[in-house]
Parts: structure tokens; sequence; C-alpha cells
């Protein structure tokens, strides 16, 4: 049976975040375009419209390069099981060459390095459960010994 290692906060910051930043802010950007305003308050309008544009095609690419990437991640014994809410991919533990954290102020960055390059990339990154993370190797210490690192 394989045991979650990522934050339960991943859901959250995979979909919620993005879903509502990009819808609210599209339909922002999308308002202040289609009223063709000549000010907004003191702000003049193209200086608004390209303003709302370049903020939003920013906090777009932003999101796609730290939020999106991240993965839940499930480990037994014998595989590694990822996923990204849509796709699912299972690979065994032999195709997996290293796995690190970098620990944060409030958060655990997990990077799971694969040997060859996978569904999701050669480098998957995860958003660490201190509980499980730490469980699933003090239960399977060898693993441990073999796949850390510092």
């Amino acid at each position: 049976m394989p045991l979650r290692i990522s934050s339960n906060a991943t859901l959250f910051f995979t979909l919620f975040v993005p879903t509502f930043w990009l819808v609210f802010f599209g339909a922002f950007t999308v308002a202040v375009f289609a009223y063709n305003q000549e000010y907004y308050g003191n702000i003049s309008g193209p200086w608004m419209r390209w303003g709302s544009f370049f903020f939003y095609a920013g906090g777009a690419t932003f999101l796609y390069v730290t939020l999106l990437r991240l993965k839940r991640v499930e480990i037994s014994p014998e595989h590694l099981y990822l996923t990204n809410y849509f796709k699912h991919r299972r690979y065994p533990l032999e195709d997996v060459l290293q796995i690190r954290t970098r620990d944060f102020a409030l958060f655990k960055l997990g990077t799971i390095e694969l040997k060859a390059a996978g569904t999701f990339g050669k480098h998957i990154y995860f958003l660490v459960s201190d509980k499980y993370f730490t469980a699933f190797w003090q239960v399977h210490p060898e693993l441990a010994e073999k796949l850390l690192k510092k």
C-alpha cells in the first residue's frame, strides 16, 4: 500500500490558487480592455490596459514555473506514484536517482530526480508532508540510505 509523502496543500496550490487567480485577473484584464475608458481613476487608459495585461501574463508565468509544477507523490517499497491530478504515473524505485528536500521558512520542497526523463520530466517537485515523509523513511531505512540526499 503506497503512502502519501506530499502535503495535502498540494491540491490547493496546484488547482485552486491558479484557477482562482487566472479566472479573476483574466476577467479583470478582459473588462479593462472591453470598456476602453480614457481614464481609470487617475490612471490613463492605455497604461491601465497594458499594465493589467502584463500583470496577468507575469502572474500566469509565475504560476506555471512554480505552483503548477508541484505533484502529489505516494511511495511504496517498490514503486513511486506521481500525479498532477489529471495524469497518474507509476515508476519503479530503481528509476529514481535521488530524493532531496530543501527547507524553506514556511514549507519543505522535495525534488525527485529520475535516471531518465518521464512523463513529468526528470525532476519532480512536491511539497513535503513532514509527518508521512519521516514515517516512511523510518520504516524503510535501507531505501532512505539509498535514495535520500540532503
